[in-house]
């Protein structure tokens, strides 16, 4: 029976549940992946501004603990992904009391994973820095921009928590529109700490981060204005031991599979940093643009958590399997525009973010490109299908492709790249990408919920 759409009571939301699948996916994608647009362009002006301010070296500084800084916000960004998860599946289920106390539960864990984050970054920073021999004439500016990320650790857990549960309830506009502003202030800050008080490499950290705050600030005021059925009351923060141990679960195991990836990337970054400063820079340029270009595929699995997420909390197994195959057409058609977009501006491309006119890091760069772009793709079905199954409730197997992962980039830095240097670094993440999607498909496929076992 074809259900009728219900009209939400707040106008910026995309129905998910009811409708044309990919059109509605879109809708709800397009300013998901602006704000990750926006996002990027965080890291990226800086990026941008170092290289052409500073040069080389304090481009290498901010690239080397690029890994790093993966590994500590991405553990943060998981749990509040993992959270709202749970937020989405208890809107499709139209249950608001239980979304009420879902967002109480949030804010407990949230609060006390941002803390733990920060002191283990404290505490733990520069000795990490040594481990990855990290070259001694970049490691003291590494330092202090990834420990100011760190401090700043709250403030963008804060952010995605509260952009997550807006996009639970189908509203991925207004996260968006705080970000708009935000990001413009960033630029400003920059210019300001940077060019204008000297403050180096740390002045970049700084501008992000309380950008970011700016972004919290704006977020939390909506959501207090216009958004009351995200308000939970005293009575919401008795949430009770089952509720907790699904945003426990939930959150520990997205947030687990973010931080194992990301050791995939400090663990690469080793093999990186083992091949100058040249290199790291070329690759630091690569990966800003891989970051921008990917980001159409990566936007839709974002959206596929919040369609999935509501669609299993609304019992509808058919518009999931519908989904998916959209999806994945979705990423075979962005991989052939990235591939063209390579070969027409590669290197031009490496020369804008970085600055530079060394032919190492230009040549370096665009081949990194150029080698990567035929493959998202499939980076595209892997992220969407973990993203599914994180949404489904499927905790622990999804992590065993963030493993295959680990191991991957640890093979490839202890017996490939010392013998075929920035080139093994190339062929690295897209061999790894076909073995971790083909491994969740299958996974996906024998969900129960998707494709239920016919009773005989």
């Amino acid at each position: 029976m074809t259900q009728t759409a219900k009209k939400s009571p707040f106008s910026m939301n995309v129905d998910l549940m009811h409708g044309p699948i990919f059109k509605n996916l879109l809708l709800f994608m397009l300013p998901i992946f602006i704000s990750s647009l926006f996002q990027q362009l965080y890291n990226t002006v800086d990026t941008m501004i170092v290289g052409n301010v500073l040069g080389d070296t304090a481009l290498a500084a901010i690239g080397s603990c690029g890994s790093i800084y993966e590994l500590l916000v991405g553990f943060g960004l998981g749990i509040g992904n993992g959270l709202a998860i749970v937020a989405a599946r208890s809107y499709g289920a139209q249950d608001h009391d239980l979304l009420k106390k879902t967002v109480a539960g949030s804010l407990v864990i949230g609060l006390v994973a941002s803390l733990c984050i920060t002191l283990a970054g404290v505490l733990g920073l520069h000795p990490l820095l040594l481990m990855l021999d990290t070259p001694a004439e970049i490691l003291d500016d590494a330092y202090r921009y990834i420990l100011t990320i760190d401090l700043g650790v709250l403030v963008m857990f804060a952010y995605n928590l509260c952009a997550g549960l807006l996009r639970a309830i189908g509203n991925s506009v207004m996260p968006l529109v705080f970000l708009l502003i935000s990001s413009g202030l960033n630029v400003v800050l920059d210019l300001l700490f940077i060019a204008g008080m000297g403050m180096g490499v740390q002045g970049a950290a700084v501008a992000t981060v309380i950008s970011q705050g700016v972004s919290v600030v704006l977020c939390i005021l909506y959501i207090f204005l216009k958004v009351k059925i995200l308000l939970p009351e005293k009575q919401h923060f008795r949430v009770g031991s089952h509720l907790y141990w699904e945003l426990f679960s939930q959150s520990i195991s997205m947030g687990l599979m973010s931080s194992i990836v990301s050791a995939g990337s400090v663990v690469l970054q080793y093999g990186i940093n083992g091949l100058g400063t040249l290199v790291i820079a070329g690759h630091t340029a690569a990966r800003k643009l891989f970051s921008f270009t990917s980001m159409p595929v990566m936007a839709m699995a974002s959206a596929c958590s919040t369609f999935v997420s509501q669609n299993c909390g609304a019992n509808q197994p058919e518009r999931v399997r519908k989904g998916m195959k959209e999806i994945a057409l979705y990423s075979v058609a962005v991989a052939v525009l990235a591939v063209l977009l390579m070969q027409l501006g590669a290197e031009w491309m490496v020369q804008l973010i970085s600055g530079s006119n060394e032919p190492v890091v230009l040549e370096n760069g665009a081949r990194y490109l150029l080698w990567n772009a035929p493959f998202y793709s499939v980076l595209g079905v892997l992220l969407a299908t973990r993203y599914a199954l994180q949404s489904l409730g499927q905790k622990v197997l999804p992590l065993f492709s963030s493993v295959i992962e680990l191991v991957g980039k640890v093979v490839f830095v202890f017996f490939f790249i010392p013998k075929f240097a920035y080139n093994a670094v190339i062929l690295c993440e897209p061999i790894i990408w076909c073995f971790m999607a083909a491994y969740l498909v299958l996974v996906y496929l024998h969900d129960p919920f998707v494709f239920p076992k016919k009773a005989e």
